[in-house]
């Protein structure tokens, strides 16, 4: 104890200006002369105290991380998307392990991304959107909200200009959905629509290629087509098509109301149908086309009943509709 009856640990940590002391590792106390274990308290003291203080940093700059991360969110929803990636970017600085940060940042560079603008600016806010999400996947490789951003900023950036190995590089990231979950439909509905655009082109370039060398013996869209067309066609798209169907045969297994999915597969029977040779086998890939468009047709009705009987129960228990179905006053959230 010294003459002012402060301990060791109380003088490092505490001067009167409210700073750290070192006093007690000076000459005169943790020195040659004084003994063994005060010398030894003073080290461990400075310790213990060098400790609290990177702690604290450390608390205040998650906490900072934080309030960053809630006031670009409020920006991000304000549309005042440089402000949203400035606080974004400041908040991942400060906390390297806030996801949420990477991912709203990610996020923001995707929002702002316009497909099939030509600009290097826009083209650079989708590989900044895909990078940041690849960081994202570094940390957590099993993070579904960044594998699904990249497979849709990819997706969008392989429209314009066409680019085949893009689509395929969104396949790749809805493969990885599947593998982290596998029952959820939306990712073999994405690998289908990519199927069936690639299997689209290839079948829209080889028609135009045939008609540019046939002056004379055009063929239509909905034409079959010539039997050296067709083995062309099998050959460039034939596992594309029968992949796609596959997989959204699968969406509408998980999900049987799944009219999107529907329309693709209807879309996917017609590109099959131009690569079987028998007639008969291609007006039954038709027909089957034909009945899932109905089927989409029942699924819309039925949401569309659905809905207006919602409306009517909440205008009856608001007291708006009498039990008979008639109309006592306007609903107030018709009105307007």
């Amino acid at each position: 104890m010294n003459p002012s009856g402060r301990s060791a640990a109380s003088e490092l940590t505490h001067s009167r200006d409210g700073s750290f002391d070192d006093s007690c590792i000076s000459a005169s106390s943790c020195g040659p002369g004084s003994r063994g274990s005060s010398r030894i308290a003073c080290r461990t003291a400075l310790v213990t105290a060098c400790i609290f203080v990177a702690v604290g940093a450390s608390g205040c700059a998650k906490l900072k991380a934080r309030d960053l991360l809630n006031k670009g969110v409020a920006a991000f929803k304000a549309g005042q998307y440089d402000a949203a990636v400035e606080d974004f970017k400041q908040a991942k600085e400060l906390d390297t392990d806030l996801m949420n940060a990477r991912l709203y940042l990610a996020t923001a560079y995707a929002s702002q991304y316009i497909p099939g603008a030509p600009s290097e600016q826009n083209l650079r806010l989708g590989q900044q959107a895909v990078a940041e999400f690849k960081e994202v996947l570094e940390k957590d490789p099993k993070n579904l909200s960044a594998i699904d951003g990249i497979g849709s900023i990819v997706f969008q950036m392989a429209g314009t200009p066409f680019d085949p190995k893009k689509f395929e590089e969104s396949k790749i990231y809805h493969q990885k959905h599947i593998e982290v979950k596998p029952d959820d439909p939306e990712p073999h509905y994405w690998i289908g629509v990519i199927d069936w655009t690639l299997a689209f082109r290839s079948n829209a370039e080889l028609r135009a290629a045939y008609n540019k060398d046939h002056i004379n013996k055009q063929i239509k869209d909905d034409d079959p087509l010539p039997a050296a067309v067709r083995a062309d066609y099998v050959s460039k798209a034939g596992a594309l098509v029968d992949e796609g169907i596959s997989e959204v045969q699968k969406a509408v297994q998980l999900r049987p109301d799944y009219d999107d999915a529907m329309a693709y597969l209807n879309l996917l029977y017609r590109r099959k149908a131009d690569m079987v040779e028998s007639n008969d086998e291609r007006a039954g890939l038709k027909k089957q086309a034909d009945d899932l468009l109905e089927k989409i047709k029942e699924i819309k009705q039925k949401a569309r009943r659905a809905a207006s009987a919602a409306v009517q129960l909440v205008a009856i228990r608001c007291g708006h509709l009498g039990t008979s179905g008639r109309l006592k006053r306007r609903p107030y959230f018709l009105t307007g």
